[in-house]
């Protein structure tokens, strides 16, 4: 092998293309020696090769860098000031390509690096911890950066390669986007959120009925898209719900308070039980009469699909949609 330089700086002066791994070696056998002086016949030994080619060896690395690296006029050699100088910052050097293998192959199987992630509320409160855990526990020196985003900031975010992957409910309008792979991983239900002294408490499953004089709490359907399919089960009853339209927010939490302040009523997914706001009281919805599906989506650019490895995709990436996949399997399968 041949250790060429590509830097265009000062070091282009050295004719490192002249530098051989086989010399570099023997040099640092050689000097692997306790004390001052070296011996040559000795090294040779351990190297399993003349002395006389050893010796030449060492001659043509000293002529590659036109220094002289040991004193020959003592006996046993011993290593010049530059040899010195140049022992020390190869010992550097080759921690550096050491260190640059071991990264390498450590990227090579999705064990170091960052990906961006999206999480929302729904994730958030169900399968992410688990998620994180598992990631973490088998890739601990990869770094996740976790964000929160609407869906519009998201889908920009993948667009413009800012973020890598995220969380999405199912259906919204980016779904057919060919650039982008959706994977579902999990359904949720919904449940009403009633302040704590509202008489619908008295209930142990709310129909929907019982809602149509109720004032309901919702995000925003240009930043909650899927929530048109929870009104649209109120039409197939025959009548829209009164919406709370001088307070808009988009996210749980918020809407938790605004419950809690008993500003109206609010239809959430399952998970948000998981959040114990004083004030608000969760009820089931009779027959659940609709579901929708939480999904991770990433660009088709970086993995076209996880079931079929390809040499272009991102390996870290893909460990980590597996994890994703692995996690949610085990969920469904635990109310199953």
């Amino acid at each position: 092998m041949t250790f060429k330089s590509y830097y265009s700086g000062a070091m282009s002066l050295q004719p490192w293309n002249q530098l051989e791994s086989r010399q570099l070696h023997y040099f640092m056998e050689l000097v692997a020696e306790a004390g001052e002086k070296k011996s040559f016949s000795k090294a040779a030994q351990r190297l399993d090769v003349e002395q006389s080619y050893l010796s030449k060896t060492i001659a043509a690395l000293e002529a590659a860098l036109n220094v002289e690296l040991f004193d020959r006029t003592r006996r046993p050699p011993v290593l010049t000031t530059a040899g010195l100088v140049f022992l020390t910052e190869l010992r550097v050097a080759t921690t550096a390509l050491e260190r640059a293998v071991t990264r390498a192959q450590e990227a090579s199987r999705g064990e170091i690096g960052k990906l961006v992630v999206v999480v929302n509320t729904a994730i958030a409160n169900s399968l992410l911890p688990d998620i994180l855990k598992t990631f973490r526990n088998r890739y601990p020196n990869v770094e996740l950066e976790l964000r929160a985003m609407t869906i519009s900031e998201m889908m920009l975010g993948l667009r413009d390669a800012s973020i890598d992957v995220g969380f999405e409910h199912l259906p919204n309008p980016y779904s057919d986007d060919s650039t982008l792979n959706f994977l579902p991983i999990v359904e949720e239900s919904f449940v009403v959120a009633l302040p704590e002294h509202h008489p619908l408490t008295a209930q142990s499953i709310i129909p929907l009925e019982a809602l149509k004089h109720e004032l309901l709490i919702l995000p925003p359907l240009d930043a909650v898209p899927s929530y048109k399919m929870v009104l649209s089960q109120f039409e197939l009853r025959g009548f829209k719900p009164t919406l709370l339209e001088t307070v808009k927010a988009t996210w749980m939490v918020i809407n938790l308070s605004l419950v809690a302040a008993g500003a109206g009523v609010s239809i959430l997914p399952d998970n948000v039980r998981t959040i114990q706001r004083q004030g608000v009281v969760y009820r089931e919805l009779q027959d659940t009469p609709f579901t929708r599906q939480i999904a991770v989506v990433w660009r088709r650019a970086d993995l076209k699909t996880l079931l079929q490895p390809a040499l272009t995709d991102s390996i870290l990436l893909r460990q980590f949609l597996t994890v994703v996949q692995e996690i949610a399997t085990i969920s469904t399968s635990s109310f199953t």
